[in-house]
């Protein structure tokens, strides 16, 4: 039996000083202030809500200065006189651009692996701030590693070994860097960067180890952030590479601005957000603590800012509570137990391999047209846009079955053919004729509108998996152990092909959903767990009709109603204002997410795409705004 998981007394740990510093600033200022890559960081994880600590060389009696930042983290290290304290003299240039001119590092030397606290469970995640040598980085990285390896061997059964990071069971391991030591031992820092679970670098830095930012790439089960000043930063995960756009900013004091991204970015990873999600967090308040003197806004009453809805869309919150109080009283909001024609038997053995498999293909199932080419045709430009067509509708052993249905209908007929389909090895290896033919329709075709799609998530959801040396029944057990395993199990995706593509998670919750309400209760429900919504095109459509989202922009308004192709931008701000706006009905009806999103979901089939919508039947009508001449947006994406 699995020893319990205990819960640390930390989200994040910071490995780093603090410092007492000197900036000469762009616009001609000199300024002293706190500083220090380690503080800045633990101060933003503080900042974003986290349970925050430090181990860095603790000067008493405490300098005044200081003495705030030592009141919002925990701060644990040798005592040293004040006067040991590091002290660094800065130079901005603007855009980034700094050097340092003068360092004294004090008791910096302090802050070895020896002298560091021996509970291996007192953070979530632990970071090394960028400190004097890449090689003293390095060790700390060696000396965690061995940590947590005898942490994994105490606490999990014998036979669940992997080298995959368990999200709130094993503590995860972060680190930073900075660009004299890039350039003075890139073999040391390439190295640190292998150990570990997360690492962040600038632009500049990533120049410096690869060559250019577009060259990085994580390993299988990693991610790595790269900071491209105010154009915003780069995700990679493993070989998936997503661009977080800067946030505009009056930059007076740049100093720590990386800092500040970094500790930010994993005080949310440390509450389970996706990576995407918790940098774009970070982007915004890096872009207003560069507003002000060093960490002062970082030191301030006001929490950290929250992503704002575009302001072309809004979230009516009088319809949401409208809406939610009905949902309450209505007996057919239920969660759905994913059994019947269209799925695996109750305990098939290979029911999980099936179920990864195929919720990850459970997007794209529409068609677009695209308009005929004008007369300016020899200059490349066409007339009109191209836009919705159809929904993808095929026969199949003789039934007639639209999208999602008709998916996971033909991947139920497979499953019986042959089971061995749905393992990663057969995925990572399935060629587009063994695909083709396992969605072929009555008719002989394949009705997939995006079936080059569907074979490269499948590879890459294979590949994936293969790399990381899992089966889907480990990710399974490991989310399981923890305290909380819906947030580990959709952490646990973030890696994995098919699933981490997407920062708001559709498919990864939905696949959640189905573990947790299967008969079998393959993913064990924990009280008091976040729910996030599953926002699909559906439940865009409902969330726009009933009046819970309104498109207040006119140009947006138009091509929704016209069913004409969205930028991604313009589908971002209409997906962001549904899933606010289904998070605040769940949370007011007192209904499970999985309720309501069933709940909404099945809206398709009396609010339909292409036909009148059947308000008689709809349970709330007498709430709906009937603004049936919306739609949802139209893009193709792998997300939904």
């Amino acid at each position: 039996m699995a020893m319990k998981s205990l819960q640390p007394s930390l989200d994040l740990l910071v490995i780093g000083g603090a410092s007492l510093d000197t900036y000469h600033l762009a616009n001609g200022q000199t300024v002293r202030s706190p500083g220090g890559a380690g503080l800045y960081t633990a101060l933003a994880a503080a900042c974003s809500g986290a349970r925050a600590g430090m181990f860095a060389p603790r000067p008493d009696p405490m300098p005044e200065p200081l003495k705030a930042a030592a009141e919002r983290i925990a701060w644990q290290g040798p005592i040293v006189p004040p006067d040991q304290l590091p002290r660094f003299e800065i130079a901005h240039y603007g855009s980034g651009r700094a050097a340092l001119l003068n360092a004294s590092w004090g008791g910096e030397m302090l802050i070895t692996p020896e002298n560091f606290p021996g509970d291996q469970n007192a953070a979530s995640i632990v970071h090394i701030a960028a400190l004097r040598t890449a090689e003293r980085q390095l060790s700390f990285a060696k000396a965690l590693q061995m940590r947590r390896a005898e942490f994994g061997r105490r606490s999990a059964p014998v036979g669940t070994q992997s080298s995959f990071r368990v999200p709130h069971s094993e503590f995860r391991i972060s680190a930073g860097t900075y660009g004299k030591i890039c350039a003075s031992e890139p073999d040391t820092v390439r190295e640190l960067i292998s150990l570990c679970d997360f690492f962040f670098m600038n632009e500049n830095e990533a120049n410096l180890l690869f060559g250019s930012a577009d060259q990085v790439r994580a390993m299988p089960g990693q991610v790595i952030f790269v900071t491209l000043a105010e154009r915003g930063a780069l995700v990679i995960q493993g070989d998936h590479v997503a661009r977080v756009p800067g946030h505009p900013a009056n930059e007076f004091d740049p100093t720590g601005a990386g800092d500040t991204l970094c500790g930010a970015t994993l005080a949310h990873l440390a509450h389970g957000e996706h990576p995407v999600v918790a940098a774009q967090a970070a982007v915004l308040l890096s872009a207003e603590m560069i507003g002000a003197v060093g960490p002062a806004r970082l030191l301030s009453d006001r929490p950290a800012p929250a992503p704002p809805i575009d302001p072309r869309v809004r979230v009516d919150d009088g319809q949401v509570q409208r809406v939610a109080q009905l949902i309450a009283r209505l007996p057919e909001v239920q969660p759905f137990r994913f059994v019947g024609d269209f799925f695996p038997y109750v305990d098939d053995p290979g029911a999980l391999d099936w179920f990864l498999a195929v919720t990850l293909q459970q997007f794209g199932f529409w068609e677009m047209t695209t308009p005929p080419r004008s007369s300016s045709a020899a200059q490349g430009k066409v007339s009109g846009m191209r836009r919705y067509s159809q929904p993808m509708i095929a026969t199949l052993d003789g039934r007639s079955l639209k999208g999602s249905d008709y998916l996971f209908a033909a991947y139920r007929r497979m499953i019986d053919r042959d089971g061995g389909f749905f393992g990663p090895d057969r995925q990572a290896a399935l060629t587009a004729a063994e695909l083709a033919a396992a969605l072929r329709a009555d008719d002989g075709s394949n009705p997939m509108p995006a079936f080059d799609l569907h074979l490269e998530l499948a590879q890459s959801y294979g590949r994936d998996m293969l790399s990381l040396g899992v089966t889907p029944h480990d990710i399974v057990e490991q989310a399981n152990r923890t305290e909380s395993p819906r947030a580990a199990f959709l952490s646990l995706l973030d890696h994995i092909s098919g699933y981490k593509e997407d920062p708001l998670r559709k498919k990864a919750m939905l696949l959640a959903l189905i573990l947790e309400q299967r008969p079998e209760r393959f993913l064990r429900p924990a009280p008091g767990e976040d729910e996030p919504p599953v926002i699909d095109y559906h439940l865009m459509r409902s969330c726009l009709r009933t009046g819970l989202v309104e498109v207040t922009a006119g140009d947006l308004r138009s091509k929704v109603i016209g069913r004409e192709e969205l930028s991604a931008a313009e589908e971002r701000a209409v997906r962001f204002a549904a899933y606010q706006a289904l998070q605040r009905v769940q949370a007011l009806s007192g209904r499970s997410m999985g309720a309501v999103d069933w709940f909404f979901f099945n809206a398709r089939r009396r609010c339909p795409e292409m036909t009148e919508p059947d308000c008689a039947n709809c349970a709330i009508d007498s709430v709906c705004a009937h603004r049936k001449e919306l739609f949802q947006p139209v893009r193709r994406t792998t997300f939904y």
